[in-house]
């Protein structure tokens, strides 16, 4: 889509802003809309239904959750008002760097009420709400805001002074309806193309979980003898293959609960359970460290070596990865096992760990209200599908091979997605800030 420039420009007074087309003004928000706006729709029953925003009921897309619901006398007190045509933006860290905001209509009887942590803007009749949603989702505004933000570091917040004096680009109301209306179009096509794609991940990830099943389970050989295995929640197992305790062949167990150790900004890598997914450790989902001095006691339950089994215990339970790397420390809930070399293949079990096979016995056997979990004496109750040593190596690296492709894909699909969500924010900050002309188009 070839979009073009305004005919004609001129200066808008503000550095961040720069050239803004003929016929638009440079406004502070405050006079395009109510900023925090106090009144409100009375109701003569307090048990009447209205709508209810927590911040997990708003996207970044601007969407919200139009079923959720709450009485009256429930959220009156302590929540934030707003009413039909209001535009609600997210004023927290990292909710407002996100873009979390939406414009609300048809609340169940004209009435909301949401988190404390939203500004709401109510726009003046020379200001349509859509296009002052989508210039809230702009880069112009969420990375000036950033800035600004006040407060201690996970609380930050912007604050209502800078939202009502942030300057706005503003065209002719006129206008403003075609660029709310283009947007809706064309945000709305690159989402559908962002949805295509994620359900194409969840299919490659389907097809990893589904490959991993069947090899571990059923082995390579698609012509091979089956048996029963004695367990109904394992049902067929190939002939020469076993079912035993998990713990039956393994060989240092180490549970590593207890005190949390000190961290540091600078040490020895601790490797968490959120580092521990999808049968890899990750050291860039969450990077702690502990003290060099340290090392040797908060490891004296066994130091770690290169092929070893690390399991996550609780939140997350039953993620699984071999160590790479030895010189690391571990953290709570993991436990680190080795398998018995002459029996079991420490990647092999790594594999079977991830079945939905085991997965399913490991849920039934977990207990906690706030976070599943498992301790590390109820390990034996769980069952190993055992092969052969000789068959375990060759499982293995099939499903290397086969995984590394499955992963290259997802990764592919997912770099897609990051462009598809760059492209809209660029398209968005560009038509709300006049760099394009869109009328044409939108007409």
């Amino acid at each position: 889509m070839q979009m073009k420039p305004y005919p004609k420009y001129k200066d808008s007074g503000i550095e961040w802003i720069g050239e803004i087309p003929e016929g638009w003004e440079s406004r502070r928000l405050r006079f395009n809309c109510k900023v925090n706006p106090t009144e409100q729709i009375g109701v003569s029953n307090k048990k009447t239904k209205v709508t209810f925003l927590p911040m997990d009921r708003v996207s970044v897309d601007g969407e919200y959750d139009r079923e959720s619901e709450a009485e009256y006398c429930e959220v009156s007190t302590g929540y934030t008002y707003f009413t039909n045509r209001d535009v609600l933006i997210a004023k927290i860290t990292p909710c407002f760097e996100n873009g979390k905001g939406c414009y609300v209509d048809n609340l169940t009887n004209n009435i909301g009420f949401g988190t404390t942590e939203f500004h709401v803007l109510r726009s003046h009749n020379n200001m349509n709400p859509e296009f002052i949603l989508y210039f809230s989702r702009s880069h112009l505004f969420r990375i000036i805001g950033e800035a600004f933000m006040q407060g201690a570091a996970g609380q930050k917040r912007i604050s209502t002074d800078f939202t009502k004096d942030f300057r706005m680009p503003t065209p002719p109301k006129p206008e403003q309806r075609e660029i709310a209306t283009f947007l809706d179009k064309k945000t709305s096509e690159i989402n559908d193309l962002i949805a295509k794609n994620k359900e194409l991940i969840e299919l490659e990830k389907e097809k990893r979980v589904a490959l991993i099943d069947h090899a571990v389970t059923k082995g390579l050989d698609s012509y091979v003898k089956l048996k029963y295995s004695g367990v109904e929640w394992v049902g067929e197992i190939p002939e020469g293959w076993k079912v035993v305790p998990l713990t039956k062949f393994l060989v240092n167990i180490a549970d590593y609960r207890g005190k949390t150790p000190e961290k540091t900004e600078e040490g020895v890598f601790l490797v968490t359970g959120k580092n521990i997914k999808n049968g890899i450790i990750n050291y860039n989902l969450s990077q702690e460290y502990v003290h060099k001095e340290d090392y040797g006691k908060i490891m004296q339950r066994g130091k770690p070596k290169k092929g070893d089994l690390l399991f996550t215990t609780e939140a997350p339970l039953g993620e699984v990865a071999n160590v790479d790397n030895p010189y690391i420390a571990l953290a709570q809930r993991i436990i680190k096992m080795r398998a018995r070399e002459n029996v079991l293949d420490n990647y092999f079990l790594k594999y079977y760990i991830m079945t939905k096979t085991f997965q399913g016995f490991l849920q039934s056997l977990a207990t906690g209200s706030t976070a599943l979990g498992i301790k590390a004496n109820k390990l034996c109750y769980l069952k190993l599908i055992l092969p052969p040593k000789p068959e375990q190596v060759p499982i293995v690296k099939s499903l290397d091979k086969h995984i590394v492709n499955i992963d290259k894909t997802i990764h592919k699909i997912s770099k897609n997605i990051e462009l598809l969500e760059e492209y809209k924010q660029s398209l968005i900050h560009h038509v709300v800030t006049g760099k394009v002309d869109v009328r044409e188009v939108a007409a």
